[in-house]
């Protein structure tokens, strides 16, 4: 072979060289690309976006929101009623009357029965679930302004949670009789079931949670709820043993039921009052009174990310979700400022009449 001339054969092993460069090359993008689109769904899962909004009007402000799957109703506490709603064609399909201060709305679909908690009266309301007609009332010896309230199928037992007396109220859903008080450490807010006897609550004053054993009716345990500040809102998923804790400094905090560990916390709106968790689609929700709706995707159990903060309307601060359809209610209404009280400065807040109004937030 002379010097400096290529042979065919160096020439084809040149062009074989190159090819395979290239080759390796393309593999390693396509390999990048494939990376990049299967992390894609945990970082930016469907958005949620307002589809509706019913104006129902009506008298009372309200706070909880209950959603029921059985009879796709949600329920609303007006201040001295019970307003039950068909949240696909905004229609007013019932009422529950004579509720004073009421709070919240418990279901206990295996027994037919509903339970409100009657903040100014210091008792529960039973009502029949077909009928929505009042069965009994129940006094709380004991236990004074009942807030949050829940439904415990595992132990068929309601809990009241009660602000005043800071304890809870335990009552068997059998029999509708209060079984007792349970001590608490402070002021109690939302709680949630495991699914398997026990309850789990938040305590907003000291920013800790409590585990309760549902079919003894007392504390298990009390955690202290590290970098969260009053807590309200509660939620949780069942499966992996974490709750999601809504924090008024602006943070929802993940914990693990098990040991009551924070695992993370993550940012969300401001002026939270509810969360809730949908096993179906792994988002958690932060509901928040500066008019945002916060929704995180649990990557896994120890990872979580924000994917969304999607535009609702101030004041729209609580919430319910139906898990089969994955629609998110919230209500909310026009609030109107006032001039301050006589010697008061700061001014007054009033919701405009007539314009209380049911939202629903739907994924894109």
């Amino acid at each position: 072979m002379i010097r400096g001339v290529a042979t065919p054969a160096s020439r084809f092993h040149k062009i074989f060289t190159k090819v395979s460069l290239m080759r390796n090359k393309l593999i390693l993008t396509l390999v990048c690309v494939l990376a990049i689109a299967f992390s894609l769904p945990a970082l930016a899962p469907v958005q949620y976006q307002l589809k509706d909004k019913h104006v129902l009007g009506g008298e009372g402000g309200w706070d909880y929101l209950t959603y029921d799957a059985a009879g796709k109703r949600l329920f609303i506490s007006r201040g001295t009623h019970v307003m039950v709603v068909d949240p696909a064609k905004g229609t007013v399909v019932g009422d529950i009357p004579n509720t004073p201060g009421v709070h919240g709305i418990a279901l206990a679909q295996d027994l037919g029965k509903g339970y409100t908690s009657n903040g100014r009266e210091n008792t529960v309301t039973v009502f029949n679930l077909d009928t929505l007609k009042e069965t009994a009332r129940i006094k709380l010896e004991g236990g004074e302004n009942p807030d949050a309230i829940m439904y415990d199928p595992a132990s068929k037992r309601v809990f009241t949670f009660n602000g005043r007396s800071k304890n809870a109220t335990a009552i068997d859903a059998v029999k509708d009789t209060v079984v007792g008080n349970i001590p608490l450490t402070g002021k109690p807010e939302f709680a949630v079931a495991d699914g398997k006897g026990m309850v789990f609550v938040n305590i907003e004053d000291t920013a800790e949670l409590t585990a309760i054993d549902a079919k003894n009716a007392k504390v298990a345990n009390t955690w202290k709820i590290t970098g969260c500040e009053e807590p309200s809102g509660l939620d949780m998923d069942q499966k992996h043993h974490r709750l999601f804790a809504g924090c008024h400094n602006k943070v929802m905090a993940i914990i693990n039921s098990d040991n009551g560990k924070v695992v993370t916390t993550v940012p969300i709106g401001d002026g939270v009052d509810a969360n809730a968790f949908d096993p179906g689609t792994d988002l958690a929700f932060s509901s928040n009174g500066d008019g945002t709706l916060t929704v995180v995707h649990e990557d896994s159990p120890d990872k979580f990310t924000v994917v969304q903060n999607a535009a609702t309307q101030k004041a729209a601060r609580t919430m319910a979700l139906d898990t089969n359809t994955h629609n998110v209610y919230l209500v909310t209404a026009e609030i109107e400022e006032l001039p301050p009280a006589e010697g008061q400065t700061r001014p007054r807040r009033s919701m405009k009449p007539g314009s209380f109004t049911v939202l629903v937030m739907t994924r894109k």
